[in-house]
């Protein structure tokens, strides 16, 4: 079993990314729905684009999510598993129902 201090650096950097309500709900809203871009969230959130603009940057600075361009819009998806097992357990979702 690893306990070497940077493993625990890393856990507590994920779940800082993901320590605030409207982080959740845009991840669980990934998980769930797919693929989405700001717009769609605008819509299923309330929140202004930039509010979830700066949300979706923090989750990518940690790697939670990646973009990718299509045109004019941007798309983004969970990028990493962790994160989906996490969001999954805290709202009750089984797992294999998100990814």
């Amino acid at each position: 079993m690893d306990t070497s201090p940077a493993l625990y650096e890393e856990k507590a950097a994920l779940l800082k990314a993901l320590a605030h309500p409207l982080r959740l709900q845009i991840v669980r809203g990934l998980l769930e729905c797919g693929c989405r871009n700001v717009r769609c969230m605008e819509e299923k959130t309330g929140q202004s684009q930039s509010c979830i603009s700066q949300h979706l940057s923090k989750l990518r600075a940690a790697g939670v999510v990646q973009a990718e361009r299509s045109g004019n819009e941007v798309y983004y998806t969970v990028s990493d598993p962790r994160a989906a097992a996490v969001v999954a357990a805290l709202m009750g979702d089984r797992e294999e129902d998100t990814l």
